[in-house]
């Protein structure tokens, strides 16, 4: 017979490895955990895996986005966000664009490098797309990431009112992320107290110089939504800004977000940080891991983001999106690998060199007038550049204000990295007084190629300009 001493050393690692936690990857996500922020998933109309081919109407549809009032808000396929469109990267992407708005639009795929004719630039790309006409956007996505979708006609107002979708491209041999993914597409809208989109310019002439930020806060198009969660079981997020001028700071409790990816995909090494700022047209990828204990609900929050002169001012944290954490056992995370990629710095020995300082200025009426080297969008001639060759911008900002630059069609690298993370990137934040230096190589997609400011305020008034990318 065995002694008790004996009996107790035996049964002892039994028992604790009975109530050792979980790990996140060996549990499901509680039920229902994303129905709150669910997006729409087009119907994909070709048998092809590797064709994804889907129609898309931009249409105004009457939703109730502030509770008690019904707002006309412009659309695709009638869901705000538009449809989530996700494939694999060197998949062939068809849509079938028809224009039920009253007014004319387009389509630009944001960060990805389409073919020119595919940019969706009426006047520069493609024409107009007329009230009631179609157009079919044919090419093929060359690069995982977390991508976004949006007109270039009247962009301030089209986006102010609704129009922005994400596109989401998946690589199957990237290293493996933890975390369920979930798309969260961070914007705002500007409504009255009777459920009335404001007008595109409205606040004048100050609108224009701050750059209009809504008067509700978004996220996938609800006003607070809820998320349901389950203590240390990671959710991978991939976030997008798609707001016309609003900077998104966010944060919760300080909790540590890991994060993966950026506006060009996974980031060469994965880095922990305990708030993610997005400026106007970025994306970030991120692995969230909700620290609440179980049977709780916490607040995740919008902070405000010093983007130049008045823009914190007397202004409050906002409640953005409800934490709601299940009452079941914290699980254990999972690790996130450090090493994500190899990305090799672009070189830079005999690169053209520019200098691009973007200007705040007035016309001959006294209406704000914001250009590139002091010249506006309507008056400038493109920069003129060759397929194969390496160019290095300074992007030098004296204004008051914060500009977002973008970039169409290629992905470019910070010559200094920030936090000497090497990463690819379409938009980059040149806060007031400072610049910023990138490198791009161009490759072999010639045409006309816009770059702007994304508060698209701003680039409404003339903070544009266009590369003219030649054989």
């Amino acid at each position: 017979m065995k002694s008790p001493l004996l009996l107790l050393a035996l049964l002892l690692p039994l028992a604790v490895a009975a109530q050792a936690p979980l790990k996140s990857s060996e549990v499901k996500q509680p039920d229902g955990w994303d129905r709150d922020l669910a997006l729409t998933i087009p119907q994909d109309l070709n048998p092809d895996p590797h064709i994804l081919e889907i129609n898309l109407e931009a249409v105004i549809k009457e939703m109730e986005i502030v509770p008690g009032k019904k707002t006309k808000v412009w659309t695709y396929n009638g869901t705000l966000p538009g449809p989530l469109i996700k494939a694999n990267v060197g998949d062939r992407l068809i849509v079938h664009f028809k224009n039920s708005l009253p007014m004319a639009t387009s389509i630009h795929w944001h960060g990805l490098r389409v073919p020119n004719d595919m940019d969706g630039v009426p006047g520069m790309t493609q024409p107009m797309v007329e009230p009631g006409q179609t157009f079919t956007y044919d090419f093929v996505l060359p690069d995982a990431g977390t991508f976004w979708y949006h007109p270039h006609v009247d962009s301030a107002a089209q986006v102010g009112y609704g129009l922005y979708g994400a596109l989401i491209v998946n690589d199957p041999n990237e290293p493996k992320i933890p975390g369920d993914e979930l798309v969260l597409v961070f914007s705002d809208m500007s409504i009255d107290d009777n459920g009335e989109l404001l007008g595109p310019k409205e606040g004048g002439r100050f609108g224009d110089l701050f750059g209009r930020e809504g008067t509700v806060v978004l996220v996938n198009g609800k006003v607070l939504p809820t998320l349901t969660v389950r203590q240390g079981k990671q959710q991978r997020w991939r976030v997008i800004n798609a707001s016309r001028t609003r900077y998104f700071t966010l944060r919760y409790k300080r909790s540590p977000l890991v994060i993966v990816g950026s506006d060009g995909g996974l980031i060469e090494k994965s880095r922990t940080v305990d708030e993610i700022k997005l400026v106007p047209a970025e994306r970030h990828d991120f692995v969230f891991t909700p620290p609440d204990a179980p049977n709780s609900e916490g607040v995740f929050k919008w902070y405000p983001t010093d983007r130049g002169f008045g823009s914190t001012y007397n202004r409050l944290a906002e409640d953005i999106m409800k934490i709601k954490t299940v009452n079941e056992p914290r699980v254990t995370p999972d690790p996130v690998p450090e090493q994500l990629r190899t990305i090799v710095p672009i070189d830079t020995r005999g690169a053209k060199e520019r200098e691009m300082n973007l200007t705040i200025g007035y016309d001959r009426d006294d209406n704000v007038s914001m250009g590139i080297n002091g010249v506006n969008y309507k008056d400038a001639p493109p920069i003129m550049a060759k397929v194969g060759t390496t160019e290095v911008w300074t992007i030098r900002n004296d204004t008051d204000f914060n500009h977002p630059f973008h970039l169409h069609g290629f992905f470019f690298q910070e010559v200094t990295p920030a936090n000497g993370v090497m990463q690819w990137k379409d938009t980059i934040d040149v806060p007031q007084h400072t610049q910023k230096k990138i490198v791009v190589k161009f490759d072999d997609r010639p045409g006309m190629w816009m770059y702007h400011c994304h508060i698209l305020d701003h680039a409404d008034v003339g903070m544009m300009g266009h590369l003219h990318l030649i054989n």
